[in-house]
């Protein structure tokens, strides 16, 4: 979520670039144009998830997928930006169709889907029934966790397996959220356990990450290291990275706990000073591919480093801080043009091009995504703030 402008003083050993801050705010009326253009072509309890430029074809899922919640985040944030009425109006209407889903204990997407929303919500335009709905969220979100296996579970199955993905450290948010307004500790208590299971599990000595970790539900043993949506079991997928260096900078905020910090700065030095990092930061799919140079390349990962980053930077020394910042500014400028910014009444009303869902499975390949246009305008918020 959006930063305040806290630690103002810290901010002034950050120099931002000149050309950028001054494209912030065309930045943030050309995503709002494209928003209200995809907004008329959105029917009632739909929910953009990508656009096909081929068939001209917006696809939209109901409230139960994991997207549903970056649509009306992103609307919100850009209402704060430009004070545009229509964009309020347009997310109020999208929190309607999802607050449903504060009940909804068949996924761990929660945080994504409720916290970026009605938690965005809360903060820019508040109303008193969106605390209630997110601490339903938040106790929805704490029945998938498993005291034996000391990790919230991602993905329901039949086998004998506890499947538990890497996103999942995006979902904690929430949870901190709650024991902060409720005083209730069972839920910051569920974060941590979580965050520090997944500390012990996901990662290899290089600090890159595994997308799925399968556990034994009966002992919380480890019983397989693999991919989903990577290129191999062994690879570095994007994203996953980008998931990681977000969740442990958001732990070390919430706790203060220097194994976070640490874990943060090690996954940020995994992702730039990887040999297959391009030149403009914007990752390939999977760090791993094997059509590099050619591999496809994922704005979405790269807008979640870009946020992460901003934020990270904040809490390390200025050497470190400034690498960090410096990585997230050329992301951002990158992500501000031609080829990953689409062309105003173009990309289906999306902001960004050439994100890549899940490239094995053969869905969302080289096309717009809502996260990646979510992150991608939480980064130019945090970037504005240093400008000030």
């Amino acid at each position: 979520m959006a930063l305040t402008s806290a630690n103002a003083q810290k901010l002034n050993i950050f120099k931002a670039d000149k050309d950028l801050s001054r494209m912030l705010n065309s930045q943030f009326k050309d995503a709002a144009t494209q928003y209200k253009l995809q907004m008329k072509r959105i029917k009632p309890e739909r929910f953009p998830k990508t656009y096909y430029a081929k068939t001209d074809s917006l696809e939209t899922s109901n409230s139960g997928w994991w997207c549903s919640g970056f649509t009306p985040g992103t609307l919100l944030y850009l209402y704060k930006e430009t004070k545009d009425k229509d964009l309020l109006n347009d997310a109020e209407m999208m929190l309607g169709w999802l607050k449903k889903e504060q009940y909804n204990k068949t996924t761990h997407d929660l945080g994504f889907m409720m916290y970026c929303s009605f938690g965005n919500a809360l903060q820019i335009a508040p109303k008193a029934e969106y605390k209630e709905i997110l601490i339903n969220s938040a106790k929805s979100l704490i029945t998938r966790f498993d005291p034996k296996v000391k990790a919230i579970k991602s993905w329901d199955s039949k086998k004998p397996e506890y499947l538990v993905i890497i996103d999942n450290m995006m979902n904690l948010e929430l949870l901190f959220w709650a024991t902060r307004t409720t005083g209730d500790s069972s839920f910051y208590k569920v974060a941590v356990t979580h965050a520090n299971t997944t500390l012990k599990n996901h990662f290899r000595s290089n600090y890159s990450s595994y997308h799925v970790i399968d556990y034994n539900p009966l002992n919380g043993e480890v019983q397989k290291k693999k991919t989903a949506q990577g290129y191999a079991d062994e690879s570095a997928w994007a994203r996953g990275q980008a998931w990681g260096l977000y969740g442990y900078t958001v732990m070390y905020r919430q706790t203060k706990d220097k194994r976070y910090l640490e874990q943060a700065n090690r996954i940020a030095s995994f992702i730039l000073n990887h040999p297959n990092l391009p030149k403009d930061k914007i990752p390939y799919w999977d760090f791993n591919a094997p059509d590099i140079p050619n591999a496809l390349r994922d704005a979405s990962a790269g807008a979640v480093m870009a946020s992460a980053l901003l934020e990270l930077c904040r809490y390390v020394s200025p050497p470190e801080g400034k690498t960090y910042f410096s990585a997230a500014q050329t992301i951002l400028k990158n992500l501000s043009t031609a080829p990953y910014k689409a062309t105003q009444g173009t990309n289906g009303g999306f902001i960004l091009q050439h994100s890549v869902g899940h490239k094995p499975q053969g869905t969302e390949v080289d096309v717009p995504l809502t996260y990646a246009d979510y992150y991608f305008v939480e980064a130019l918020m945090r970037y504005k703030q240093f400008t000030k």
